[in-house]
């Protein structure tokens, strides 16, 4: 594989003009490579803070915090003709859409085209060092990248995240043209097209904390108040919910309804400065949720009902024996190749033939082709004419 160009320093932008001139000079790109950083592990509001860019000449980092939305950005990655390659696009995507309503037209991601050639290693750092003898220092993984102003080594170390990625596109690109696997990958970047945040149904955050389904319909509720509490706090502060009480600590309080300051403070992790600052507000969300009506109790929403089957296992080991068996022909890793879950979809709808499994939410085109005979013979000593997807 080639070897990592010599590239100067990105270029950090940070006026109106200055982008403005940059994006100019880029306007005419057949390619661009982006990334951005957020700081979801420091703030309670997830937004971009940086955005970093690179052509085939030059490389820029822009920083987004004292400038106007960057229009020339997004006309040039929402237009099809110009490629945008990332790394593991589908959080960048989010954040895109969600501070600027921009939809990426033409993705190339080098982390799923590295999957899809069965690397083991697929991250950024490891792809890079394989690639081009390139390492990557680590020490900023949990950079709260919103702080002003930034280190010039935190600045060297986004911009690491594009330098090199057009060249890292190129190598794997290739790779996925002679494996006969690059209409695999475009298959899965125009998915990414698509990807967006949804839009959570108001209050019910709570319902999916690890943790939650092991408590009582009546702890459920003081969880749900705690929960909702925090959120409020940690927007007030903009500080991530993790950093301001953690998940276990509110559990522990939903389970055992500490009624006093004191007995908050026996909580295992709880924050002292939060208990000083927020301890009577705890007290009266748990009190809230003890009060709750028993009929207005919260409860988990059901899952899809399907009639019992006593031979579903065994119809969803004998399409795994299919899958691990292309996986292992493949140097595929199983779980990239089918997943367990869309396994099982396949397994109620005993298809009659590979083109039923297109009728399958999130089945690709690529995997029926790879595995649809395969699973359609699989399931012959079971196949049954009334099959939930049946017309």
């Amino acid at each position: 594989m080639s070897r990592a160009r010599t590239t100067p320093a990105a270029t950090y932008l940070d006026t109106d003009a200055a982008v403005t001139e940059w994006l100019k000079g880029a306007a005419k790109v057949p390619r661009l490579a982006l990334d951005t950083e957020g700081a979801s592990f420091h703030r309670f509001v997830d937004r971009i803070y940086l955005l970093q860019l690179s052509t085939d000449t030059s490389h820029a980092i822009i920083d987004p915090l004292p400038i106007k939305p960057p229009a020339l950005l997004g006309k040039l990655i929402e237009d099809p003709k110009v490629e945008v390659v990332f790394h593991d696009a589908d959080y960048d995507l989010r954040l895109l859409h969600q501070d600027y309503g921009w939809n990426v037209r033409n993705v190339f991601d080098t982390r799923v085209a590295a999957q899809l050639l069965g690397l083991k290693a697929f991250g950024l750092a490891a792809l890079l060092e394989a690639n081009f003898g390139v390492k990557l220092d680590k020490k900023h993984q949990r950079a709260d990248w919103s702080m002003r102003p930034l280190t010039a080594d935190m600045l060297d170390y986004a911009a690491q995240d594009t330098i090199h990625l057009l060249g890292l596109r190129d190598n794997l690109h290739a790779e996925l043209v002679k494996k006969g696997r690059l209409a695999w990958a475009e298959e899965e970047f125009a998915r990414l097209e698509s990807v967006r945040w949804a839009a959570e149904e108001a209050g019910n955050g709570f319902l999916k904390v690890k943790g939650a389904r092991d408590l009582t319909r009546r702890e459920l509720a003081v969880f749900r108040e705690l929960v909702q509490w925090r959120d409020v706090a940690a927007l007030k502060l903009d500080r991530a919910t993790f950093r301001v009480v953690s998940n276990e600590v509110l559990l522990e309080a939903a389970k055992s309804h500490p009624a006093s300051k004191e007995a908050l403070g026996q909580l295992k992790g709880m924050p002292r400065g939060i208990l000083e600052r927020s301890g009577t507000e705890m007290l009266a969300a748990i009190d809230r949720g003890l009060a709750v009506p028993e009929a207005e109790l919260p409860k988990f929403p059901k899952s899809a009902r399907w009639d019992r089957d006593p031979d579903f296992d065994h119809k969803v080991g004998a399409l795994k024996a299919v899958r691990d068996e292309a996986a292992t022909r493949l140097e595929l890793d199983p779980g990239v190749l089918c997943s367990r879950d869309r396994m099982e979809s396949v397994a109620r709808m005993l298809p009659g033939e590979p083109a039923e499994l297109a009728k399958i939410p999130e089945f690709r085109q690529w995997q029926i082709e790879v595995l649809g005979a395969g699973f359609v013979k699989a399931l012959a000593p079971w196949r049954k004419k009334d099959s939930p997807y049946r017309e």
